[in-house]
């Protein structure tokens, strides 16, 4: 089964090669991802990301159970969540 994970987006970059991409932070691991399927997703959003592609924004609660789900799991051996302030 191939899950999408939540990450917050830390920083817009230009169009590589006409595709909008962007930093995201998956509990402090940050991964370049693409952005064209998230064209609205603004500095600061939550994306549920697979393969490096964005799939939809999703608000910081939705994100967070998540993070929860997965760790009950016991798939986040690399992340370390930082619950919201």
């Amino acid at each position: 089964m191939c899950l999408g994970v939540p990450g917050k987006i830390v920083a817009l970059d230009s169009d590589v090669e006409g595709l909008p991409m962007g930093k995201v932070s998956f509990g402090g691991i940050v991964k370049e991802v693409c952005l064209a399927y998230t064209p609205e997703a603004q500095l600061g959003d939550y994306v549920i990301v697979h393969v490096g592609f964005a799939l939809n924004i999703v608000d910081e609660a939705e994100a967070m159970q998540v993070f929860n789900y997965l760790r009950e799991m016991d798939e986040l051996t690399e992340i370390q969540v930082d619950q919201p302030e």
